[in-house]
């Protein structure tokens, strides 16, 4: 009796193996050949857009979403062929989806950011910006960060939700950026002859701006010197450099001048360089 029963459920599973193994066959190769499909028409839609006057920065997003949603409809017709309810598997995928939202709540939050960035787009790819303590060149817009790099030549991950959440201070590509440092002057100098020499050794640094003028000016008066503010522009990418390369033109300039110190009737700045 029992090598009957076994024998019936044997040709039981055996009619059924064969009843679905070519809905099984034909949903594994729709799966298969709809997802290279998928991505050979994701890269199409990237390469169409690239023709296009669409931004850089929403080309990345607009190509991942269109893959994302041809990879979601064959999932969908392989489920159907094979034989899966659709109506339970969209409630098996939402149960599955509200439980990795829940778990993933800081991401979708950087996912919104990210939306949020690609629609009012306070800054682009190329744009200078400085978030909290970070700042750099941004290279790369994602839907979960913005990647920037920074004047050492660092890469910077920043979440696009800390990004949206923080102070975005954004100097846009090509737009000279303003460097900013002090001199001090003793009491017995000649302001106008200090101020001359100071525009004189900027005049002589390479990559100073003379467009906007450099601003030489007296800022405060303390109690043992005359503190002049400095001014002058230079473009972005090269502001670390210029800035240093100013500062010691200055300094050397002075020395060979014979401005004095503030502290010091006898020594210069030409003094301390050496």
């Amino acid at each position: 009796m029992d090598e009957i029963n076994i024998t019936d459920k044997l040709s039981s599973f055996f009619d059924m193996a064969m009843a679905y193994a070519p809905k099984l066959v034909l949903g594994l190769l729709v799966f298969i050949i709809g997802f290279w499909i998928a991505n050979n028409v994701a890269i199409m839609v990237g390469k169409a857009m690239d023709s296009t006057t669409l931004s850089q920065d929403i080309k990345p997003f607009l190509k991942s979403m269109v893959s994302v949603m041809l990879k979601v409809l064959v999932v969908f017709t392989a489920a159907g062929i094979i034989g899966i309810e659709t109506t339970s598997f969209v409630a098996a995928l939402a149960a599955v989806g509200f439980a990795v939202g829940m778990a993933l709540q800081g991401s979708l939050g950087h996912f919104a950011a990210g939306i949020m960035i690609l629609i009012f787009r306070p800054y682009k790819i190329g744009d200078y910006i400085e978030i909290g303590d970070y700042q750099g060149f941004v290279e790369e817009i994602q839907i979960i960060q913005t990647n920037i790099r920074s004047l050492e030549n660092k890469k910077i991950i920043i979440p696009n939700g800390t990004a949206l959440s923080d102070v975005i201070v954004n100097s846009e590509k090509d737009t000279p950026m303003r460097m900013e440092f002090n001199v001090s002057m003793p009491y017995n100098e000649n302001f106008p002859r200090v101020q001359k020499i100071i525009f004189d050794a900027l005049r002589q640094t390479e990559g100073v701006l003379m467009n906007p003028t450099p601003l030489i000016g007296i800022e405060e008066f303390d109690s043992h010197s005359i503190t002049i503010s400095v001014k002058a522009h230079c473009m972005i990418e090269v502001y670390e450099k210029v800035f240093f390369m100013s500062t010691q033109n200055v300094k050397n300039a002075m020395g060979a001048n014979g401005v004095k110190v503030a502290y010091s009737e006898d020594m210069t700045l030409g003094d301390i360089a050496s």
